[in-house]
């Protein structure tokens, strides 16, 4: 059973016209975790922007130890801001259109324009993608739902060091903060 079947409590398919993606720091940095998930990612992608939704990225990065946060402590390596580590992965495809949220944090709401954003668009719905699951991908779609956006997180195109990891956040999100999706059934739900 995939673990998109074995979570799911509730379900509901995304509203193209309500809908924004969040491709959370597919970057350079997290190449060894994101690489088994950039098929399904890229065909989240593509299904989005088939579909007339907005793909929006986020770069995760430090420019100087004065915006490290608590992720100082508790990471020994930060990604820092112009180096190669911090570019996004080519095989995401990140077109001029696409909204890019520079972020120094799990978040991608904190201290950036994202929810300002959205809402100039009109987008009320999230499909939250990328790495890693438990992290930046499970802040941002928690801080969505407590900000009124109906989250969808992906079970295929998300990503973490340790499938444990992955699994409770799956549960966790559909507990109490978001509809599981994956790339096929997205594409089925969408086209």
């Amino acid at each position: 059973m995939s673990a998109d079947r074995q979570y799911k409590v509730r379900h509901r398919t995304p509203d193209a016209k309500q809908a924004a993606v969040l491709v959370i720091d597919m970057q350079e940095y997290f190449r060894g975790i994101a690489g088994p998930i950039i098929p399904a990612m890229q065909l989240t992608i593509a299904t989005c922007r088939d579909a007339g939704i907005p793909v929006i990225y986020t770069r995760h990065a430090h420019k100087s130890p004065s915006d490290y946060g608590m992720l100082g402590e508790w990471w020994p390596d930060v990604i820092h801001d112009g180096t190669p580590e911090a570019e996004l992965l080519p095989e995401v495809n990140k077109q001029n259109e696409d909204k890019l949220i520079h972020k120094h944090t799990y978040s991608a709401f904190y201290g950036t324009d994202l929810e300002r954003f959205l809402k100039e668009q009109g987008k009320t719905e999230v499909i939250v993608t990328g790495v890693m699951t438990n992290l930046c991908c499970e802040t941002s779609a928690r801080e969505a739902f407590v900000r009124g956006f109906r989250v969808f997180f992906s079970s295929d195109a998300t990503a973490t060091s340790a499938e444990d990891l992955h699994l409770a956040t799956l549960e966790n999100m559909a507990y109490g903060f978001a509809y599981l999706v994956d790339c096929k059934t997205l594409k089925a739900s969408l086209s």
